[in-house]
């Protein structure tokens, strides 16, 4: 990277490290080691700029930033096909691939967060064609992607995780995200139901124990606003805990 920008490079360094991608911080004006160097700096820096492949970055973009530099250093130029698999669950795993190359992974905090990512992901990296995959567990969270997905007109396909040979393993996430990426499935054209069962409120209820330390479980009404997503599992907490003090 190349930015005057310091809470540019800040960001740009926490989100390279934290993908293990090596990379050197150049000062402002020196030199790039090569002509082909694929580098980072702010809109303006790159627009300026006459030597290398130069990526413009907003520093509320960063992640966007840095899978559009990837793109270049890959060599990928513009992809023929983009494809993203979804493993469902309360900190969804997502993994994209170019052409069947993978090129990213992530392990979201929200739900809600994932039809924004891909969105947000189909934006920065210069593609033909689409396909969102998504794993068949966990019906609730799974219903809620899908339908925050099809209001965003991302083109989304179920997928029966039964079909592999050994299954998928849950709790492995990403790997669970890029076999989905690649299986087929069957094309979703309208909104799910919205209707956890009582073993997915249940489970909301021991995470709620977990998230706070167990001092309390929220009751099964709260719960099922949590798997619905009316309200995050924090305002669910906070709601138990003054009922709880008023009691």
């Amino acid at each position: 990277m190349r930015t005057a920008d310091f809470r540019l490079a800040y960001r740009l360094c926490d989100e390279l490290r934290r993908r293990n991608i090596k990379f050197e911080v150049l000062g402002e004006g020196e030199r790039l080691p090569n002509i082909n160097s694929v580098w980072m700096g702010t809109p303006e820096e790159v627009a300026i700029a006459r030597e290398g492949k130069g990526v413009g970055v907003n520093t509320e973009a960063v992640e966007l930033g840095v899978e559009r530099a990837l793109q270049f250093a890959m060599g990928l130029g513009r992809m023929q096909h983009l494809s993203f698999g979804i493993d469902p669950g309360p900190r969804p795993g997502l993994a994209w691939l170019a052409d069947g190359i993978l090129i990213g992974t992530a392990q979201l905090e929200r739900i809600d967060d994932v039809a924004e990512h891909i969105k947000a992901l189909t934006k920065a990296l210069v593609h033909d064609s689409l396909s969102v995959m998504i794993g068949d567990g966990v019906p609730t969270m799974r219903n809620r992607i899908i339908n925050c997905c099809l209001v965003r007109k991302l083109p989304i396909h179920l997928v029966d995780e039964r079909r592999t040979s050994h299954g998928i393993r849950r709790h492995h996430h990403h790997n669970a995200a890029i076999k989905i990426a690649q299986m087929e499935g069957k094309k979703i054209g309208k909104r799910m139901p919205v209707s956890p069962t009582e073993g997915e409120l249940r489970e909301v209820q021991r995470r709620s124990r977990k998230t706070s330390q167990g001092r309390l479980t929220i009751s099964s009404e709260l719960a099922k606003a949590v798997a619905v997503g009316r309200l995050t599992m924090h305002e669910a907490i906070e709601n138990q805990r003054l009922k709880n003090h008023k009691n």
